[in-house]
């Protein structure tokens, strides 16, 4: 026992007498003085050490890469380099923007859009509808209601696309459906008398189909779309104020740089006589029209909304609106506007379908093109 003891001792101290023999080698060699004693003297002592370790080369400073980063979003869609994007972009016309008429220009479906302006308006007419009447006697008010002229008129309007790439499909084409609603409320806010009610509020949901035709092209005109629509216009009341109607239209818009047509052709769904609210509507609102929008700077849009009734000329109206930017104006022209309004003729509200005025309104609107 005590000799294997003495073996695992001896084991364990041979490297440092090792060491220590390199160690007296080394101060052996320096010791010798013959030039060439030494250097033989050193090259055994070197050879006893083992190999040198290796140490790693430098990298040369070009090799040294940053750690990967990704690729810049518009690296990995594959789409242009800007920071707006889809229908915000206006690298794309106002016309391509608002339809999203190329896939450039898309901004996906089922998003909340604007359609009309959403506006706030203070409003004074020619004449109020104080008792509203109709061609079919179940919609005569029986009385009169002491409205005032002056009121106020608040319009919502919204809409999203909930299919795409339906019949066209490609980079310079993409048609799309879309359902918007919009809602008009005119309010007598200044008739406490009547504990300041909601006059009138009409209803205006819509299914909308959209179909790219011609690309825009500086300085000359281009059709850039027609399409095809249902709308359901109401105003939520019961008898005898109830107004409705249901129209199928056809539609198309052309544009020149700053200018726009839009014209739409419609027909009145049938109802019985029994059943129709406002009858002989599509001679005094009218059947088709026609309106004109001119960009005279980014800050300044005029509109000019015609309706005619075709068959006859005694109804249809006027509508003459100027939009004012009121935000930066810098990334185009959406955002809040002072918004001015004429208009003149039939049907500003379902009520008033059959009863000709002139109304003036001045407020407030958001407004995306």
């Amino acid at each position: 026992m005590i000799t294997r003891n003495l073996l695992c001792l001896a084991a364990a101290l041979l490297p440092i007498l090792a060491n220590a023999q390199s160690t007296e080698s080394w101060q052996s060699c320096a010791a010798v003085a013959d030039g060439a004693q030494r250097l033989a003297c050193f090259d055994r002592w070197a050879q006893s050490q083992g190999p040198a370790p290796q140490t790693a080369a430098p990298t040369p400073a070009a090799a040294i890469t940053e750690p990967s980063r990704p690729a810049p979003a518009e690296s990995r869609r594959g789409l242009r380099l800007t920071t707006a994007e889809g229908c915000h972009d206006t690298k794309y016309g106002e016309v391509s923007r608002f339809w999203e008429l190329e896939a450039g220009a898309d901004c996906g479906t089922f998003g909340i859009r604007g359609y009309r302006p959403i506006s706030l308006g203070l409003v004074t007419a020619s004449t109020i509808n104080t008792q509203p009447t109709s061609g079919n006697e179940a919609n005569n008010a029986v009385s009169d209601i002491g409205y005032r002229k002056t009121e106020t008129r608040l319009q919502l309007s919204v809409r999203t696309k909930i299919a795409q790439g339906l019949l066209a499909n490609s980079p310079e084409q993409l048609d799309s459906l879309w359902f918007a609603y919009s809602q008009q409320s005119y309010w007598q806010l200044f008739t406490p008398a009547l504990s300041r009610p909601f006059r009138s509020t009409d209803h205006e949901p819509e299914l909308i189909y959209v179909r790219p035709l011609q690309s825009a092209r500086a300085g000359e005109w281009r059709l850039r779309f027609g399409g095809a629509g249902l709308v359901h216009q109401s105003n939520g009341q019961s008898l005898p104020l109830s107004r409705s109607w249901n129209r199928v239209y056809l539609m198309a818009g052309a544009e020149r740089d700053d200018l726009q047509l839009n014209a739409r052709i419609w027909k009145r769904l049938h109802e019985g006589s029994a059943d129709d609210d406002n009858p002989r509507i599509s001679d005094m609102i009218g059947r088709a029209e026609i309106v004109a929008r001119w960009h005279a700077n980014r800050s300044n849009l005029l509109t000019l909304t015609a309706r005619h009734p075709l068959r006859n000329t005694s109804g249809g109206s006027l509508r003459l609106e100027w939009f004012r930017a009121l935000a930066d104006a810098s990334a185009g022209p959406s955002g809040l506007q002072l918004h001015t309004q004429l208009f003149s003729g039939y049907g500003d509200t379902l009520l008033d379908y059959n009863r000709r005025r002139t109304v003036f309104s001045i407020g407030l609107a958001l407004v995306e093109w």
